[in-house]
């Protein structure tokens, strides 16, 4: 089987699929509450509210799988719409100490990814990269992104 995708070590979709359900969800519950309840029952109002919420949540699941996903495979490390190959990672750095004065040199370093910086709910991990660079991964579940690419790293080194 030739060009074959080699299977993700690790994936982090960066948004899931069910979040746009939860405004049309809302929507349906206040209209059975409305139906069993009330006099008046907003029958155009909440549909397109239902409508609007699902459009925004999205367009929002949209930008979270697009800027935010994360996927390891043996050969190249995705953070977002960035690729990064496995083979020009020289090191994985330890944890950051949160209780150290001063940063280690990799908590400045670029963050990979489009994005300004790690996102919001994520945790850095320092990569050296050959040249003596240092970058920033980053992944919901640091830990095990951190063991799967130790192991690729290390398994290379040997």
């Amino acid at each position: 089987m030739t060009g074959s995708v080699p299977a993700p070590l690790f994936h982090e979709p960066g948004a899931r699929w069910r979040t746009v359900a939860f405004g049309p969800l809302f929507c349906l519950a206040a209209l059975l509450i409305e139906v069993a309840t009330g006099p008046v029952v907003h029958w155009f109002a909440l549909p397109v509210i239902a409508v609007v919420l699902a459009v925004f949540a999205y367009v929002m699941v949209v930008a979270g799988r697009r800027h935010v996903s994360v996927e390891l495979t043996e050969t190249v490390l995705r953070q977002g719409t960035e690729e990064l190959p496995v083979a020009d990672i020289e090191a994985v750095l330890a944890p950051a100490d949160p209780e150290a004065l001063d940063p280690a040199r990799w908590e400045n370093a670029r963050t990979l990814g489009e994005l300004a910086g790690v996102p919001r709910k994520r945790t850095a991990i320092g990569l050296r990269l050959r040249g003596g660079t240092f970058v920033r991964a980053w992944a919901k579940d640091d830990a095990t992104l951190r063991r799967c690419l130790d192991g690729l790293v290390s398994g290379r080194s040997r």
